[in-house]
């Protein structure tokens, strides 16, 4: 048995947002995201066929869903369901800060 911190290893370039698929298989992703005042483009709509649990471990995030005007604040401990084909996008990530993040695929 293999013990892993999802805390260790993190990027030395924070310039993007890292994505790293921790465990996979034909039903379930596990994926840990490193930003650093990444946020999407201002056109641009995450419309994923799978759903997706989200939650922050470390740092502030904001997320903007299709449709609604409020951006949905997220820190260390906030998660969110976000279903299949429920278009989201990142509206912000702290700057200054690194925010960690585990992703849920399923």
């Amino acid at each position: 048995m293999t013990i892993s911190n999802l805390f260790d290893g993190l990027p030395s370039d924070l310039s993007t947002e890292h994505f790293e698929t921790l465990r996979a298989n034909q039903h379930v992703r596990i994926e840990r995201i490193v930003s650093h005042g990444q946020q999407s483009p201002a056109d641009f709509w995450y419309d994923q066929s799978s759903s997706e649990w989200l939650i922050v471990l470390q740092g502030l995030a904001g997320l903007q869903f299709e449709g609604e005007t409020e951006i949905v604040k997220m820190g260390p401990g906030d998660y969110v369901n976000i279903p299949a084909h429920k278009r989201h996008r990142v509206a912000w990530t702290a700057a200054g800060e690194t925010t960690i993040w585990l992703a849920v695929h399923y």
